[in-house]
């Protein structure tokens, strides 16, 4: 029988066992962070009826999705977690308390073109917070503390929360005459920082019809220098023209005061008026993560202020705020530039128990107690020879292996080698158990990623 080449479609990322250690470390890292802020942890389908995830419809993601038939069903594979989640509050709208905040860790699919760090299966992490009718301004300013808590939490130190507002940018547009191309500016200068301002005022100008001083002022306006105090200031300048721009304005200035409050230190984060997201669903505050020695990533956590999440399922006004991570293309991405840190342990069991009778019951028996103490423990129990399992449990990395004789069978004691040090010692139970969780803790150490500024 001819034997099929066993590959990995392009797009679709699978890790060896270490790697996958360290990402089921940051996933783990992201849990407890967003737990700690109030979140419920939500999981919806991979498939969901093609009428439902695309109920919005048209542009770039009706073009990426997978979308198939089975039977008389026409289904399409998930390409975000914040449709799902639109379905989810809208369908179980009666039995949800809000606001309702979410967190979620799942794959999603686009079909888009493969590249380097880009995927077309890949892990979101998301959190959003769900309002019934309004939703108050603080927690768009919370938002910015938990990327900063995760980032932190996950051993990033050097990165930037830029915030910005829509209303601002919408406000602004209303002041040029731009209003009915709104849409159409926002999203040009969304790729600013990708294109430069003299490629996106030819794109203003040529595609769009903006005239040349227009253009100006706008490139003008979003570049306005300061940081976060003198953006402020500057904005002052244009009170009173507009009654978005102020609303806009005036939330800008709340989530800036609020933010260091709710833990965030003033030199990680800035306004800067720039930040668009492309999106049009989002109508007030807008966020981007940028690592500063890697700006070429661009944003490593996103997201903003929408009005109506479900819109396109519900009557109900349900305005919410969230933001994405891009868990797969981060993980890559880090792994690519020496940020994961190979140090932890990446081992699957804390002790691998070598039975040296025919016996195996005093090792099974002792695998037990040990494992009701919280150590994950791996029996060997092939027919091998004893370097060989040695050679294995090394390979594995597995920090500390028992042996289990006749000796320590009869005297009821546990002998314990430290594969890293060689060191062994041989004692009762008790002894055994706090030796090596002392020494799983001092191996421990760090945060799986390494901040190498």
């Amino acid at each position: 029988m001819e034997k099929i080449k066993p590959r990995t479609l392009s797009g679709f990322m699978e890790l060896l066992p270490a790697r996958q250690m360290q990402m089921e470390r940051v996933m783990q890292v992201l849990r407890d962070t967003y737990a700690l802020y109030g979140f419920y942890p939500l999981d919806t389908p991979l498939i969901e009826a093609s009428e439902v995830l695309l109920a919005k419809g048209g542009g770039e993601t009706e073009k990426q999705i997978y979308r198939f038939t089975k039977g008389d069903s026409d289904l399409s594979l998930r390409f975000d977690l914040t449709v799902p989640l639109a379905k989810y509050v809208a369908q179980n709208y009666g039995q949800l308390t809000f606001p309702f905040r979410r967190f979620q860790i799942g794959k999603v699919y686009r079909g888009e073109r493969a590249q380097r760090g880009r995927f077309r299966e890949f892990y979101q992490a998301d959190i959003d917070i769900i309002g019934d009718g309004t939703l108050d301004i603080i927690n768009e300013a919370e938002i910015p503390s938990i990327i900063y808590k995760t980032f932190t939490a996950l051993g990033l130190r050097r990165f930037k929360i830029r915030i910005n507002n829509r209303k601002v940018l919408n406000g602004f547009f209303s002041i040029l005459g731009l209003t009915g191309k709104a849409g159409d500016v926002m999203r040009t200068i969304d790729k600013l920082e990708k294109i430069g301002p003299d490629k996106v005022k030819e794109i203003l100008t040529g595609d769009f019809g903006v005239a040349g001083a227009t253009a100006d002022e706008l490139l003008a306006f979003i570049g306005t220098p300061g940081g976060t105090a003198g953006i402020l200031a500057a904005l002052e300048g244009y009170q009173g023209k507009d009654e978005v721009f102020d609303q806009g304005a005036e939330e800008l200035r709340t989530v800036a005061r609020y933010m260091e409050a709710f833990g965030v230190p003033a030199d990680h984060f800035e306004i800067d008026l720039t930040i668009a997201r492309g999106l049009d669903y989002y109508t007030g505050t807008v966020y981007e993560t940028a690592m500063l020695d890697h700006p070429e990533i661009g944003s490593i956590c996103s997201g903003g202020r929408y009005d109506n999440l479900a819109e396109y399922y519900t009557d109900k006004k349900l305005p919410g705020v969230g933001i994405s991570i891009g868990l797969t293309r981060l993980f890559y991405v880090l792994g690519e530039q020496g940020y994961l840190n190979d140090e932890q342990p990446a081992a699957p069991a804390d002790v691998m128990i070598l039975p040296m009778t025919d016996d195996f019951g005093p090792s099974i028996a002792l695998a037990t107690r040990l494992r009701e103490q919280g150590v994950r423990v791996q029996l060997h129990c092939e027919k091998k020879k004893f370097k060989a399992k040695i050679t294995y449990a090394d390979k594995l990395h597995v920090p500390y292996v028992i042996f289990m004789g006749e000796d320590e069978i009869a005297q009821g004691v546990v002998a314990v080698k430290d594969l890293a040090t060689g060191e062994q010692t041989v004692g009762d139970f008790a002894e055994a158990v706090a030796r090596i969780k002392a020494g799983l803790a001092a191996k421990d150490t760090g945060t799986v990623i390494v901040d190498k500024a």
